[in-house]
């Protein structure tokens, strides 16, 4: 089921306000150096084991969660980059459970990965991360892919939730 259809505009991308990788960079980034400077030390408390195997399967996951979403945006030759035109909705396999299987996936494994190494503020800062993906790469996602797509996305947004139904 795939639609291509022309531009929107003169630059015919969703408007985000970060490349979402670098809002996890950042995050990480960030997380290092107050860790560094405050350490909080609350993670480290959980033992080695439960840590490693709570943080490696939430990583794991994430990673097959997003590894999904990007393969599926493959096969249907739309871009993956937000800054690349979309040239035609997703609607299989992972994106029936979600419409943001990527961001999904990769927030699971980001925390993941925090979890297992113990970084606290790295899962600390997580929450205002999300906050930027949602309202800076989400949503303006979602209102150029309603100009480019109208009423067929609008259907496919009213039968997928944005964050998920995984199970």
């Amino acid at each position: 089921m795939q639609r291509e259809v022309g531009t929107t505009g003169p630059h015919d991308a969703a408007d985000v306000l970060l490349f979402p990788p670098l809002i996890l960079l950042l995050t990480l980034l960030a997380g290092l150096g107050l860790g560094r400077l405050i350490p909080l030390r609350w993670l480290v408390r959980i033992g080695p084991a439960w840590r490693r195997g709570a943080g490696g399967v939430a990583a794991v996951v994430g990673i097959g969660i997003a590894i999904a979403g990007g393969r599926a945006l493959a096969v249907l030759g739309t871009n993956v980059n937000p800054s690349r035109p979309t040239l035609a909705i997703a609607r299989t396999g992972i994106f029936r459970r979600t419409r943001n299987p990527m961001y999904v996936g990769g927030g699971c494994a980001f925390a993941g990965l925090a979890v297992w190494l113990a970084l606290d503020w790295v899962l600390l800062l997580m929450w205002p991360s999300l906050l930027v993906l949602h309202y800076g790469v989400v949503l303006r996602e979602e209102r150029y892919l309603e100009r480019k797509f109208g009423d067929e996305y609008r259907r496919y947004k009213a039968s997928v939730p944005r964050y998920g139904r995984l199970f």
